[in-house]
């Protein structure tokens, strides 16, 4: 079968995506989150023009067509608008084989743990350990996710003293018997980051994400080097050669793809490998409740070296206003502190029909 049709339906902050093959069976996919209508003009004029009349059910060597057809235009964005192709013809071959995406990736649907992933940096201390303390019981979260310094904030924090606040605070009433990760979105010197981690082992937090500009490897390596904790990072990085570089000096402890930012289940999947010869983790970003959190639901189960839980971002229309109505249902429903892998084929979610309704649309077909 070919791919004959490659459609859009986009709003600036999503953009979903849908392959017809030559037997008219389709699959649902997405572009990255943030900009997304910009991402959807990329998907059409620079991945679909390649895509087409090629292959629906083993496009690795389109994949590597578009890397050298558009080898002038590396980076963020055509990894962003890729990422729609190869998540729609992930669904689709999981519509035609009748099996989830989880199983082709040789998974197994069912409970998955994880952990409550905060956003906000807007918010006082306390009120993010009530929060958090609220979710703890009532959904039985038993790992959280909480943000220090500012980001990108060259030392500076989001506001004076908060960092050296937070981290205690939110630490002693979450209590000794979850996980505690903190998120510095790349806001440190080293001697800084240092000196946060310092706290952070004293406070019994294990996870310390991008403390040092994430670009600067050797930067993030000097920190890993210096602390017991665990130092993480690599959502943002979306080339392969990054990768190589990034895991071959070992700059983090675990690595932490996005599968969006990255192009996709298919290039992440390289990275999972790269790591997993390094004998590093992977604990995949997925910030943000659109179909990247869907996609890393299906792809954690799979994998040898997965970490331990899923991010899963606890933020409702108040800051995330675009993330409303996306789905039919609840995909992400949290029990126990576990969500629940889709067991139907593809990715086992329903994009709503009235989001599609109102979102700007746009094809590029075969002619006949």
């Amino acid at each position: 079968m070919k791919i004959v049709k490659l459609e859009s339906f986009s709003t600036e902050y999503v953009g979903f995506t849908r392959v017809t093959d030559s037997a008219g069976r389709q699959g649902w996919g997405q572009v990255s989150t943030y900009n997304a209508d910009i991402t959807c003009e990329i998907f059409h004029r620079q991945v679909a023009p390649h895509a087409l009349g090629t292959p629906s059910g083993d496009w690795s060597e389109t994949l590597l067509r578009i890397n050298e057809a558009e080898h002038k235009y590396p980076g963020s964005y055509l990894r962003r608008a890729t990422a729609g192709l190869d998540t729609a013809l992930w669904d689709l071959k999981g519509k035609v084989a009748g099996q989830p995406v989880v199983a082709l990736l040789g998974g197994r649907p069912g409970r998955l743990r994880a952990y409550a992933s905060s956003m906000k940096r807007d918010i006082t201390p306390q009120a993010e350990a009530d929060r958090l303390c609220a979710l703890r019981d009532a959904h039985g979260f038993t790992a959280f996710k909480w943000r220090i310094g500012a980001e990108c904030g060259r030392d500076r924090d989001e506001w004076p003293g908060r960092t050296e606040e937070i981290i205690p605070l939110v630490s002693k009433a979450l209590g000794d018997d979850v996980e505690k990760l903190v998120d510095a979105n790349s806001g440190f010197s080293v001697a800084r980051a240092i000196e946060v981690g310092r706290m952070l082992e004293a406070n019994g937090i294990g996870h310390y994400e991008e403390p040092c500009p994430y670009w600067e490897f050797e930067m993030t390596r000097a920190v890993a080097d210096a602390l017991d904790i665990d130092v993480t990072g690599g959502e943002q990085d979306c080339e392969l050669s990054a990768w190589k570089t990034m895991i071959g000096m070992r700059a983090v402890d675990i690595v932490q793809p996005d599968v969006m930012y990255l192009g996709g289940i298919s290039r992440t999947l390289e990275v999972c490998r790269m790591a997993a010869a390094a004998g590093l983790p992977v604990t995949p970003h997925s910030a943000n409740l659109s179909l990247v959190t869907i996609c890393t639901m299906h792809l954690l189960p799979s994998l040898p070296n997965a970490g331990k839980y899923l991010e899963l971002s606890i933020e409702g229309p108040d800051y995330y206003p675009w993330q409303e109505g996306l789905f039919l249902g609840n995909p992400f429903r949290v029990e126990d502190g576990h969500v629940t892998v889709p067991d139907s084929p593809g990715w086992g979610v329903e994009i709503n029909p009235d989001w599609l309704d109102k979102a700007r649309y746009k094809c590029s077909e075969i002619s006949s």
